[in-house]
């Protein structure tokens, strides 16, 4: 029976940013294109630098990240501006411009498709207004995203990594400066655009939210794998070998 490619491979990958010690260090899994994958871990504990190399916002120390069976870690120019169209990236500071419309935001979505100074297509246009919509802020298009509420906000950079028409999202604690009930609304949102085929990879601080959400979890400490399997299966033990023996389940 033959194997299934998957989507992302990332194998035996390290960083370290002094030579010294690693924030990632040899770790390795696969995500598939209906996986919804959790990262959890302290702050710290090398999430964010994770997805940072996926994406080679920050190069691999070594190992190799390899997506629909090709390597990425040596792309430039060109191949990296196209690889990167692929992988869409939502922050938890929301990364807006905050000065420009709603709309003008969404629409930076697609500067992967365009040379310096070419203007969006109607089509473009049409499907920024859609994307909004599917946020709910079809009527905030041609507001200053200054004068939105930061649950606002973070629906806006989802609306604008749709706009890439990714094959992968990755959310870097996207609810981390949100309320609980408008951090429940985001992770919605993203659940939907995952349940439509889009992978997700989304780091977060709360179990709770992984066991809601998460079809699979890998859980890092000190750059190292402490856990990688099911949601379910994340006992109160586990817990306090991801977070800590002094941890509390909040």
């Amino acid at each position: 029976m033959e194997e299934c490619l998957s989507l992302l491979e990332v194998k035996d990958l390290y960083k370290s940013y002094d030579g010294v010690s690693y924030a990632v260090n040899n770790l390795s899994f696969s995500v598939q294109e209906d996986d919804f994958v959790i990262l959890l871990g302290l702050s710290g504990s090398g999430k964010s630098t994770l997805l940072r190399c996926i994406n080679r916002l920050i190069e691999p120390t070594k190992g190799d990240v390899i997506y629909q069976g090709n390597s990425i870690v040596s792309l430039k120019g060109t191949q990296l501006r196209h690889y990167r169209r692929n992988i869409g990236m939502i922050f938890q500071q929301f990364n807006l411009v905050k000065n420009l419309s709603v709309l003008s935001n969404v629409l930076s979505g697609r500067l992967g498709y365009h040379h310096l100074g070419s203007a969006y297509s109607k089509e473009e246009i049409d499907a920024a207004y859609a994307n909004l919509k599917r946020v709910g802020l079809q009527d905030f298009a041609k507001r200053q995203v200054r004068q939105l509420s930061g649950g606002q906000q973070q629906r806006v950079a989802i609306a604008r990594a749709l706009m890439q028409e990714p094959r992968i999202i990755l959310a870097d604690e996207p609810v981390a400066s949100l309320d609980p009930a408008t951090a429940d609304s985001i992770m919605q949102y993203l659940a939907e655009i995952n349940r439509e085929g889009i992978a997700v990879i989304c780091s977060l601080h709360f179990l709770s939210l992984a066991r809601r959400y998460g079809s699979k979890v890998l859980a890092l400490k000190d750059g190292n794998k402490a856990y990688s399997g099911l949601p379910i299966d994340i006992d109160k033990q586990r817990f306090k070998e991801i977070y800590g023996e002094d941890a509390e389940e909040i």
